[in-house]
């Protein structure tokens, strides 16, 4: 990886530096906003997003890393957010994304089908809103009222309490990257590894993927992961927050489902 202190464009190789005066900035790419010392740690850390549900926020992958052989989850997390340090990411304060499942009712199940569920998250990068999602459905954002809203709806939709799964881990920043490492627990037990990378520059996937993909190999390696889906089926091709939380809803479905015991049965 190139040293931090010069700053790329969308779609551009991470060894590629950057003409003088800047060069132009791709397609659905945000100008430089911030001095290099801010963007690349030259004296100060970058500013984290802005939380509180503003509606902004970079093309994002979330992932999940499977279990070490031999080592403990937090063992495994600490390697991990260890091959950060070592490239140079500040590690800024902590994430949690917590997500709880609902049931339909007879009332809004159609006989015959299968029973539908409603996954209610949210997300502390904007801790005003909340994310209500379909499995291979719409996405409703709300603020954190719509909670109260779904205790009166109880006759339509009931909380499946045991359900509840969260990812809770340490957020780091390098340069225009935010990588989020989180520990994925089903009450008291350790379910996986998730990691979250954004490219907050940049809204348009097709655009950036091939950086962020360098920049994943660089502490992920062989896990490394392919294209999300999510990215196929934006029509415009603009990423945003709801499809942030797709992306968690589909790793913990997949975590829900499968049928190995849990890794662990403490954080």
């Amino acid at each position: 990886l190139p040293p931090p202190g010069r700053r790329r464009r969308c779609g551009e190789r991470m060894r590629s530096p950057l003409p003088a005066g800047g060069g132009a900035v791709g397609r659905g790419c945000a100008p430089p906003s911030r001095p290099p010392a801010a963007l690349w740690g030259g004296g100060r850390p970058a500013p984290a997003l802005a939380a509180g549900g503003s509606g902004r926020m970079g093309v994002t992958c979330v992932s999940q890393i499977p279990a070490v052989e031999g080592k403990s989850v937090q063992q495994a997390v600490e390697m991990l957010t260890k091959k950060l340090e070592v490239l140079g990411a500040v590690k800024q304060g902590t994430f949690c994304v917590d997500c709880e499942t609902y049931h339909a009712g007879p009332t809004v199940t159609i006989p015959g089908q299968p029973a539908k569920f409603m996954y209610m998250m949210h997300n502390t990068e904007y801790p005003l809103s909340c994310f209500a999602l379909f499995e291979n459905g719409p996405c409703l954002v709300a603020d954190t009222n719509f909670d109260t809203l779904m205790i009166k709806l109880k006759g339509f939709f009931q909380n499946a309490k045991s359900n509840k799964i969260e990812s809770r881990g340490p957020r780091y920043q390098y340069g225009d990257f935010l990588v989020k490492v989180g520990t994925v627990t089903m009450g008291p037990s350790v379910r996986g590894i998730s990691v979250e990378v954004e490219y907050s520059p940049c809204i348009v996937s097709s655009d950036c993927w091939n950086l962020m993909m360098e920049f994943m190999q660089s502490f992920m390696g062989n896990h490394t992961p392919g294209t999300p889906s999510v990215f196929s089926s934006k029509h415009d091709g603009i990423y945003t927050p709801t499809d942030t939380a797709i992306q968690y809803m589909e790793l913990f479905n997949k975590i829900r489902k499968q049928q190995q015991a849990p890794v662990s049965s403490t954080r």
